[in-house]
C-alpha cells in the first residue's frame, strides 16, 4: 500500500499542494502555511506564488 505524501491544502480557497511531512498540521488537516491553518486572521493569503487564497 502506498501512502500519500502530498495533498491539497485544507484551506478551501487555497490551491497549493502541501507535503504531509513538512506542512502545518492542525486538527488532523494539512495546510501550506500558518496563515491558512489559522484561518487568515489578519486577512493575508499564504504568500505562495500564483495562489490568491483569502482574497
Amino acid at each position: 500500500m502506498t501512502t500519500a505524501t502530498q495533498t491539497k491544502c485544507a484551506c478551501e480557497s487555497c490551491h497549493c499542494m502541501v507535503s504531509t511531512e513538512s506542512g502545518v498540521q492542525k486538527d488532523g488537516k494539512y495546510y501550506c502555511s500558518e496563515a491558512c491553518a489559522n484561518g487568515h486572521p489578519d486577512g493575508t493569503g499564504c504568500g505562495h506564488a500564483g495562489c490568491e487564497c483569502h482574497q
